[in-house]
């Protein structure tokens, strides 16, 4: 394994890391094998932005042993409410989640706090001026946090951010789509036809975020950078071509100021998938000549990464999985008997939904969820 310095923090991070968000669907056995395999492969950073008591907790027993050989990205405004995950910058819900993730990660410190989602400026000037931020600071100060970051999608705020000076490190989407998509603080046009259907490199807020991190010293670790397993196939990847996890590491990897691509692991193999990059060859991550002879790269249709900030949800639907279990039923000529198990096992079915819109205001990529859980609905029934 690789390691790198995570900007002005001075951190030496792998360069693959754990991206925690999937372990939500697994018992303690499962979460303790993949980081198990994760330690084995010399991994040493995670990020663990759930709100999910459970996941929290099943992190914190794997890691015990040796808490201190790990750099955890833990998030401040994730909290957990009513039985689902709401960001939020209410001090009277901020406080008592982030003491939840120190006592079930059985920790007292966490290495780097990160101001949690921040999409648009008005998020921005609400995180900045009120006491959400005066408690980062107190954190900091105490040593309960040693170094602050923020997550964010949105590469105009996230160049914002870094020449404010405000953080030390970038939580940040990066994969070869993503890049090629036009920068907004409107996630709703963030795939509209007015980009065309055909894109000449990637565009030039990303270039210009990754060079300012650079030289800010702010460092990068990278999430979505599988979209969701989106690029893994022909027919769901924007390129109409399909990528290896090997090359969608190279090319996060391969961005000014990246340290570390966080991915998510639902199994040990696939923590070997990943980290089978150290010891690939440049023929195996070269994704330049596969891009090359892509269709094209279209910005129709916004696509779910499985990403869970729709939450919350009125009805309690685990619109991440509904939308996950719709992409794979559609990818064959009838839905498998499987898949129709396994959303028919969900506690809460696409038909719940009542079309409030909360899960598409808050969904960084403009998924048309309403109309999603209709389509899933009718697809299962």
């Amino acid at each position: 394994m690789q390691y790198r310095r995570l900007g002005k923090t001075g951190l030496m991070v792998s360069e693959i890391g754990l991206g925690g968000e999937w372990l939500e669907r697994h018992n303690t056995e499962e979460c303790k094998a993949v980081i198990d395999r994760c330690e084995q492969a010399g991994i040493n950073i995670l990020d663990c932005w759930m709100s999910e008591p459970n996941v929290r907790s099943n992190i914190g027993k794997a890691i015990a042993h040796d808490r201190a050989r790990w750099i955890i990205q833990g998030h401040i405004g994730s909290t957990w409410q009513n039985g689902q995950y709401v960001r939020t910058r209410d001090m009277s819900k901020v406080r008592p989640a982030f003491e939840d993730l120190l006592t079930r990660l059985q920790t007292d410190y966490i290495d780097l706090g990160m101001i949690h989602y921040v999409d648009d400026e008005r998020d921005l000037d609400k995180v900045l001026n009120t006491d959400y931020y005066k408690y980062v600071m107190e954190l900091k100060e105490k040593g309960v946090i040693r170094h602050v970051g923020m997550s964010t999608h949105n590469p105009l705020l996230a160049q914002k951010v870094v020449k404010s000076g405000l953080v030390e490190n970038i939580l940040f989407s990066i994969n070869p789509a993503f890049d090629m998509l036009p920068a907004s603080e409107d996630i709703n046009v963030y795939f509209a036809e007015q980009y065309g259907e055909t894109t000449g490199g990637i565009a030039p807020e990303r270039v210009e975020l990754y060079k300012l991190c650079e030289q800010y010293g702010v460092g990068i670790t990278v999430m979505k950078g599988y979209a969701g397993g989106r690029l893994f196939d022909a027919k769901r990847s924007p390129f109409g071509v399909a990528l290896t996890p090997v090359q969608c590491i190279h090319y996060a990897l391969t961005r000014p100021a990246v340290a570390s691509i966080l991915v998510g692991y639902d199994t040990p193999q696939h923590v070997d998938e990943a980290v089978a990059y150290e010891t690939a060859d440049e023929a195996a991550k070269d994704y330049a000549t596969v891009l090359a002879k892509a269709p094209q790269h279209a910005y129709k249709g916004a696509q779910c990464t499985y990403c869970g900030h729709c939450k919350p949800c009125p009805k309690d639907i685990d619109i991440a999985m509904v939308n996950k279990l719709y992409d794979l039923a559609t990818m064959q000529p009838t839905v498998p008997a499987s898949l129709r198990e396994h959303y028919q096992a969900l506690a809460v079915k696409a038909d719940a939904c009542v079309g409030c819109g909360g899960c598409e205001s808050r969904c960084p990529f403009g998924v048309p969820v309403i109309e999603r859980m209709k389509k899933a609905a009718e697809l299962f029934r």
